[in-house]
């Protein structure tokens, strides 16, 4: 009888099994059908080309940051990006933004430039004056370029100076608040939770372990930064100025000043603006919109006739050639890292072999190597920087282009190509090395938690809960020593300088472009443009191709990052918002630490980093 039961029993558990089974598969199914139908319906459009109407205007809407090159966002981290206040990023390629301007500037159905830049956030410098060299070459062809703002940030209001006629509303204000360098310390911190910080390091400037020794920044930390930010800042006063005829004490008033000025018109920001010659008229949108047909003509709705930049985009042909001699680019865009590594970051493996792409296709003749990097790993950095002399030595030649940001580990791999060129707001140099190891053996200790036991060597019993020994931390001391060594004889023997003459100028000391010139580290002032015409006249070419050698996407990466996009656009899905507003800007520097934290992966510890050159 029990028999039989049992028998029973097992049939019905199988016939419950398979029902389970079946009810979980028509789920899957039926989910991932609904997003296949959400991803499609999203993305389902007109199937023409868009097309420029005439007579109209090029709305430069930028939404999103501005980037070096795009980067594939895994549909979780943005989830919980987006919990501490980094909200899931549309890229905007550098590149695909001046070409846009300048296709636009030589097509007869665009007549004019409007700079709508409300969604376009904080933006380096370096970045904004390609940009506005692009404007310019819109200017010169006699088109007409307008600027519409409800409030300008500072990198909004740089762009839209250069604009013939700049529109503020009413209740607005132009924001301006000048550049700063700001870290988070954790010395005390660290000590309340019993956390030994263990930092190894050569450079009397190299502040990237600061904010585990100390509670503010050092002396000669705010020495380097003053210099360097000050640079930066002047730069910007300047353009400005130039672009609006004022003169510069406007834009760099003392506290007393600035108040004095606001009280002559009530605190009414929006009417400074316009007193102090920020922007040409205070006007509402409705307004502007009239004045944007009068000077554009009317699309017959109400608006004025323009094309949205993203929809711009679309209307630019690709151009389809047989491959011929080329300049290759290779970005290198974001911390270093070892190994393979996805876009945002610099794999060591996967930026050396982009550069081998170009070294082994034989209609490339030279290289542009992007740099775009604060640094990272020292390891990493020399993977990457033997490909550079591996180009070179098959005949090859290599231009560096530094982006914003080429310091430490940027400088690193930058510093063996046959010419480097860099911006005069490019922030560079930081040669300097370091090694930070936490251990946990007081906390431990303190709640009854001891470690005790056998080893084989003296490194036997070395690690987070048992700390240090002297011996352990001297050996650790000379390896970084090592490491500097090697780091300013590399770039001794590649810049023609001594290495007692380097070592005078590294330090682990921050310099910007224009700094960098004079001391010897780069060669010459300029942007990404000169860095291509000198790559072509290296490898002796008159005409050629732009080949930009990067790793595609896989189409379940795109597929992904598109579909969470557009779920978010769509359903106005911000997770961020779960953050109280006076959180966020907190949330967004502990994700930012926690995110250089997880960059840490060289197979020694020695990290060719400057974690103070970001720029606020």
């Amino acid at each position: 009888m029990k028999k039989i039961v049992r028998f029973i029993g097992l049939i019905f558990k199988g016939i419950w099994k398979v029902i389970n089974f079946t009810r979980l598969a028509i789920v899957n199914l039926i989910f991932f059908a609904v997003i296949a139908m959400l991803y499609f319906g999203f993305t389902q459009v007109d199937s023409s080309t868009p097309a420029v109407k005439k007579e109209s205007a090029l709305v430069l809407n930028i939404a999103g940051p501005i980037v070096e090159q795009s980067s594939y966002v895994n549909p979780m981290d943005s989830v919980t990006g987006s919990l501490f206040g980094k909200d899931m990023p549309k890229d905007n390629v550098l590149f695909d933004i001046v070409d846009t301007i300048r296709h636009a500037s030589t097509d007869d159905h665009v007549t004019g430039l409007v700079l709508s830049l409300r969604d376009m956030p904080e933006t380096s410098l370096t970045k904004l004056r390609y940009i506005a060299k692009a404007i310019n070459e819109f200017k010169a062809t006699g088109k007409p370029v307008l600027a519409y703002g409800s409030f300008y940030n500072q990198s909004q209001y740089y762009l839209a100076s250069y604009a013939d006629k700049v529109y503020l509303a009413p209740d607005g204000a132009v924001l301006i608040k000048g550049y700063s360098a700001y870290s988070m310390y954790y010395k005390t911190l660290l000590e309340k939770l019993d956390v030994t910080t263990h930092v190894f390091r050569v450079g009397t400037y190299k502040s990237a372990v600061e904010p585990f020794l100390r509670d503010d920044m050092s002396p000669a930390a705010k020495e380097s930064a003053t210099r360097w930010v000050s640079q930066l800042w002047d730069a910007y006063v300047d353009d400005v100025a130039t672009n609006r005829e004022l003169a510069t004490d406007v834009l760099t008033p003392t506290m007393d000043a600035f108040l004095a000025e606001l009280k002559s018109v009530d605190g009414d920001l929006a009417a400074l603006s316009k007193k102090l010659g920020l922007v040409d008229e205070l006007a509402t949108k409705q307004q502007v919109n009239q004045a944007m047909i009068d000077a554009f003509g009317s699309d017959g709705d109400g608006s004025f006739n323009a094309i949205g930049y993203y929809d711009y985009q679309m209307t630019i042909p690709f151009d389809v050639q047989a491959p011929q001699d080329s300049v290759a680019v290779v970005v290198a865009s974001g911390t270093i890292m070892d190994g393979e590594q996805p876009r945002g970051t610099v794999g060591g493996d996967t930026v050396a072999g982009l550069l081998k792409q170009a070294r082994e296709d034989d209609t490339v003749k030279s290289v542009v190597l992007r740099v775009d990097s604060p640094g990272g790993s020292a390891f990493a950095s020399e993977v990457i920087r033997n490909e550079v002399e591996a180009l070179q030595q098959a005949g090859k030649p290599v231009v560096v282009s530094m982006s914003s940001l080429a310091a430490s580990g940027g400088y690193w791999i930058s510093m063996s190509a046959d010419k480097i060129i860099a911006q005069p707001t490019t922030i560079t140099g930081s040669i300097g090395i370091f090694s930070v190891i936490t251990t946990f053996e007081k906390g431990l200790n303190n709640i009854g938690i001891n470690t005790d036991g056998v080893g084989t060597s003296p490194f036997s019993g070395v690690g987070v809960t048992t700390g240090l020994t002297e011996g352990a931390s001297a050996a650790f001391q000379m390896g970084i020593e090592n490491g500097y060594k090697r780091f300013i004889t590399l770039v001794a023997d590649n810049r023609d300088m001594t290495v007692d003459g380097v070592d005078n100028i590294a330090q682990g000391r921050v310099w910007t472009g224009q700094d960098a010139l004079d001391r010897g580290l780069i060669d010459q002032i300029g942007d990404f443009d000169d860095a291509v015409a000198v790559a072509a006249e290296l490898g002796n070419l008159e005409t050629y191709d732009v080949y930009w050698v990067e790793e595609p996407l896989s189409p379940a990466q795109q597929f992904m990052q598109e579909m969470m996009q557009q779920v978010k656009v769509s359903l106005g899905y911000d997770v961020s918002s779960w953050i109280p507003a006076s959180l966020q800007p907190a949330a967004a520097q502990i994700q930012q630490q926690a995110s250089l934290v997880e960059s840490f992966n060289d197979p020694k510890g020695h990290y060719v980093l400057c974690l103070t050159c970001n720029v606020e």
